[in-house]
């Protein structure tokens, strides 16, 4: 995994080509991937002057970074406040996962369907790679080579329409998807999932690669859901503190 890889997926997903400025797609981009990555956590506040200075350029650009990826669903931007990492709530989340599971469960079945030999053969040999990375613990690797082997596979499945509403999806989960890849053991269950649905692929099962697929994002939510419960536990902690010192 490279940063041209990281580059490709936030070009195509943020239209960046589309950018006449390339400033813009510059900023959209390091801050999408900081975003996406954990650099840059949910509720921060994103300090334009400081994203002028990093990029040698005018707030211009920056602020216009900063709205497409307020499209996008990764920032947020209110009047009289600085713009701020979005922060969604539990429950959007639990919506776009029951969305992203339907979805990802028939990509599986019109994958069984539809992909050669040949092709199964290049998802084995990705999947592999991908099985060091997980060795490594290498969780950035990884994270961007699993939403690179998924591209691929809506590619050899060839539904357009599939594809762009997973897209419309993409950026809103990515973050998600790299936070639960963060948690102790995820690594390795990822992974066993990953072959066991090649496997499944192989043996042309739709049904059991829809299943398997389905089951591994429930637990990415589950996985998801347990961090997002300890960062809350963390936070209440000092005020439990303020208080009893009070």
């Amino acid at each position: 995994m490279t940063d041209q890889d990281t580059h490709f997926v936030l070009e195509r997903l943020l239209r960046l080509r589309d950018r006449r400025e390339p400033l813009v797609a510059q900023v959209a981009e390091w801050v999408g991937a900081g975003i996406i990555e954990g650099r840059l956590e949910p509720g921060q506040d994103l300090n334009s002057v400081e994203l002028s200075r990093r990029f040698d350029t005018s707030r211009t650009p920056v602020r216009e970074a900063l709205m497409l990826l307020e499209q996008e669903g990764l920032v947020e931007m209110k009047a009289r406040r600085r713009p701020r990492v979005a922060a969604p709530s539990l429950q959007d989340i639990r919506d776009i996962y029951q969305v992203r599971k339907n979805l990802l469960a028939m990509l599986a079945g019109l994958l069984v369907e539809r992909a050669t030999g040949e092709e199964l053969a290049e998802l084995r040999t990705w999947v592999e790679r991908m099985r060091k990375l997980a060795d490594d613990g290498d969780v950035d690797a990884y994270f961007w080579s699993h939403v690179l082997l998924q591209e691929r596979m809506t590619e050899i499945v060839g539904n357009a329409t599939l594809k762009q509403i997973l897209d419309s999806l993409a950026l809103r989960t990515l973050m998600l998807r790299h936070l639960s890849l963060t948690r102790v053991g995820r690594l390795a269950y990822s992974i066993d999932d990953q072959e066991r649905l090649l496997q499944a692929c192989e043996e042309r099962d739709g049904e059991l690669a829809s299943a398997l697929i389905a089951g591994a994002t429930v637990r990415a939510l589950r996985a998801v859901e347990e961090q997002l419960e300890q960062d809350a536990a963390r936070s209440r902690k000092p005020a439990r503190r303020r208080r009893a010192a009070s």
